[in-house]
């Protein structure tokens, strides 16, 4: 496993997000390419990822732009990371099964380590890193 840029700047817009939480502001996605020196237009794309399944509040026009829906404590690193990433396993096996299957005598090994990766990102929120 192996997180890509796609993961790194979605954590960066919700810690972003997390750190500017309110009720009542919206955060411009300039904004946040602005003070975290990112490609607007990246961003852009992420922001489709993430604002699926209503994870965040979208306000257009000249005073628009994003808010968290829930409390940063209610958003945990592993549901951002597959939301934008996809599987977090770090080998294809694990999830995706294999011919030799548990007969594979690094299984074992794979399987643990894909069990701490999700046990750590899934115990970890945004209220955590701000």
């Amino acid at each position: 496993m192996r997180i890509g840029t796609r993961g790194r700047y979605a954590l960066t817009i919700m810690f972003y997000l997390a750190s500017n939480y309110s009720k009542e502001r919206y955060v411009s996605l300039k904004e946040i390419s602005d003070n975290e020196g990112l490609s607007f237009k990246y961003l852009e794309k992420i922001m489709v990822d993430l604002n699926k399944d209503n994870y965040l509040d979208v306000q257009r026009g000249n005073n628009g732009g994003y808010r968290l829906k829930k409390e940063p404590k209610d958003y945990s690193i592993g549901e951002i990371l597959r939301k934008v990433e996809g599987d977090l396993s770090p080998v294809d096996c694990i999830n995706k099964g294999c011919s030799r299957g548990k007969k594979c005598m690094s299984y074992p090994f794979f399987e643990g380590l894909n069990n701490e990766i999700n046990s750590f990102v899934d115990n970890k929120t945004l209220a955590d890193y701000i």
